[in-house]
């Protein structure tokens, strides 16, 4: 049972596909080639024309185009597919890394020549038909059967009375009392007494002045 995963891309728009294909489909397509151009209807594409770039076989090996026939072998190369060719520090622990330029490498690949052990398979657009293969259908939507609302009565609740507040008594003011004449006669007072204290203060300053001045005519 031959089963094919192609990978189909358009080089102008730059997008790509997949498809599965089999049995009678997917027969049609053993003995193609790298490079080799068909016709899309071998592939259920009318109007399509599509060449083989490439693929992969069942193991991941990749296909290529200078390797003839369908089996693995193992060549030789400096770079191209399958070839991880690039120069990369030396490491002791770790073999097969690329020291110097132009050094080739051993490494297996598939053939160029599709075969019931490829997996995958690359083409490419080369003329296009009638309907795009990139433009999604959308699928119309199914119209949900419409709900029909329950008959039942709502039953309207009583209306509640609404109590209107009377207006608050406006109550007379109080007249103001005379605290500010108060309030400056205190201050006035506690101002006297302070003004008392300092002349008494004064005064005991000024005897001791006197005594002082009498104990020196007395030594003189």
């Amino acid at each position: 049972m031959a089963e094919f995963k192609l990978v189909i891309s358009d080089p102008k728009k730059g997008k790509s596909l997949q498809r599965e294909i089999k049995e009678d489909t997917a027969k049609a397509l053993i003995g193609k080639k790298i490079k080799e151009v068909f016709k899309g209807e071998l592939i259920d594409l009318p109007g399509y024309e599509f060449q083989v770039t490439g693929g992969s076989d069942s193991a991941g090996f990749p296909m290529r185009w200078d390797v003839l026939g369908s089996n693995r072998k193992q060549i030789t190369a400096v770079k191209g597919v399958g070839v991880m060719n690039k120069l990369r520090k030396p490491n002791p622990k770790k073999k097969g890394w690329r020291t110097m330029r132009g050094m080739r490498l051993k490494k297996t690949v598939a053939g160029n020549t599709i075969c019931e052990n490829i997996a995958q398979v690359n083409l490419k657009i080369t003329k296009e038909g009638r309907e795009s293969l990139f433009e999604v259908k959308e699928e119309p939507k199914k119209e949900e059967p419409k709900k029909e609302p329950k008959k039942e009565e709502l039953k309207e609740e009583p209306k509640k009375e609404e109590v209107k507040e009377e207006p608050k008594k406006e109550e007379p003011k109080k007249e103001p009392a005379d605290d500010k004449v108060e309030k400056l006669d205190e201050e006035i007072e506690k101002i006297d007494e302070e003004v008392a204290k300092d002349e008494k203060e004064i005064a005991k300053e000024d005897k001791e002045i006197e005594e002082i001045e009498k104990e020196l005519e007395k030594k003189e």
